[in-house]
């Protein structure tokens, strides 16, 4: 049975779409799985002066686009429900990406006030002082602070779907509409809600953003990032940020991830499972001040929660701190033996990482709790949930006794 063209995709289930997406047989080898293509350069047409030394399409120079890059945009693009999709090295420049590619000095943005922090600092300090886009920072728990937030100039509404770090939950199709209405783009990072748990576009958003560095490789040894969206976007995209800035991935990084997404959807089905069983085991210790999670009742926004992501889970990352202070965090992290202390989430080994109360622009963009007590960032990864929760019992214990 010949592989699926290329046009088919739409047509897969999303675990057959991850195993064959993108992948071609390579013809020179036979080989099975789309081969490492480790090349800056491919071989130019026999009259090249008619070429269009910034094609994105056609692999001529790996700055604008190699054979490993291709396929894994083919996939991801398939994967998210989108037309087109343009990576690059990190997910950090696949943001830059797109706020280069659609404002221009004088715009105006809406940006969730509790945001990664690299997009914190593009907005309140390197894209205003540099090239005067105004930024104003809002709640995105509340739909009324975005409308009252529009101006004439609004060219674009950013967010998160679950914001990095207090999981507080976008309400996607609203803040399309808000969009819309305002003559607006709405840019949504995805990284925290991968597909096929939930797809953005579906819902009105023009353009998804993914690190491709967390969920998507899932094993913690490459980096990158992608926008997804329809191809007219995605071309001016690839036309102005990929292609004169620079920010491209490598092959071997875009292999390293096409390899480690076919199991995306067998690992999110284990890791979102364990994390509302661990998120209900932390609630329900007293020495643990609070957690926010979205699959817990007492979070804000689990209403919502439920509703946009239809029952499929609530994504598996949770905040929260035990009853003492910054010391007292630093301790129980200290104490945990299989729970891996250390930066990013998505992996296959579960992460935890102590941050203070405050971030950029001050501990006020953080509910009481997080300014209290700072958190702790907990990635839920592919151990078996009874070690984990065993894991936590222990280090609490010794944290306390």
């Amino acid at each position: 049975m010949p592989r699926p063209d290329k046009h088919e995709l739409s047509t897969l289930s999303f675990n057959t779409l991850s195993v064959h997406g993108g992948n071609e047989i390579d013809k020179t080898s036979g080989a099975i799985r789309t081969p490492i293509v480790m090349a800056n350069s491919y071989l130019l047409p026999e009259d090249p002066s008619t070429m269009d030394w910034s094609d994105t399409q056609t692999p001529s120079y790996t700055r604008n686009s190699g054979h490993n890059q291709i396929c894994l945009q083919r996939k991801l693009a398939a994967m998210e429900g989108g037309e087109d999709a343009a990576v690059f090295a990190t997910g950090v420049a696949a943001l830059h990406a797109v706020f280069f590619t659609f404002l221009k000095s004088g715009d105006h943005v809406i940006v969730g006030d509790v945001t990664y922090e690299a997009v914190w600092r593009l907005f309140s300090e390197l894209l205003p002082q540099r090239y005067n886009i105004e930024a104003t920072f809002v709640d995105m728990g509340n739909m009324d602070a975005v409308r009252a937030a529009v101006r004439p100039n609004t060219r674009l509404i950013h967010t998160e779907t679950i914001a990095n770090p207090t999981t507080k939950v976008a309400d996607i199709a609203t803040l399309a509409s808000i969009a819309r209405q305002a003559g607006a783009l709405l840019s949504v990072d995805s990284t925290f809600t991968p597909p096929p748990f939930f797809r953005p576009l579906a819902l009105g958003a023009d353009l998804v953003i993914h690190s491709l560095t967390k969920y998507i490789n899932g094993h913690g040894d490459a980096m990158g990032g992608v926008v997804i969206g329809s191809k007219p976007l995605v071309q001016h995209i690839k036309a102005d940020a990929l292609v004169d800035l620079g920010g491209t991935i490598s092959p071997f990084n875009a292999w390293l991830i096409m390899r480690g997404s076919v199991t995306l959807p067998l690992r999110l089905k284990q890791q979102f499972s364990s994390a509302e069983v661990i998120a209900q085991s932390l609630a329900g210790d007293k020495r643990v001040a609070y957690v926010t999670y979205p699959g817990l009742e007492s979070h804000d926004q689990h209403a919502l929660a439920k509703s946009q992501f239809a029952g499929k889970g609530y994504g598996a990352v949770m905040a929260f701190a035990v009853d003492g202070d910054s010391d007292m965090q630093n301790r129980f992290v200290a104490n945990l033996k299989v729970i891996t202390s250390a930066v990013s989430l998505g992996h296959d080994e579960s992460l935890i990482v102590h941050v203070g109360g405050s971030g950029r622009g001050g501990s006020d963009r953080y509910p009481p709790n997080f300014q209290k007590y700072g958190h702790l960032r907990l990635s839920i990864g592919l151990e078996d949930t009874e070690d984990l929760i065993a894991d936590i019992t222990t280090a609490l214990d010794a944290t306390f006794g």
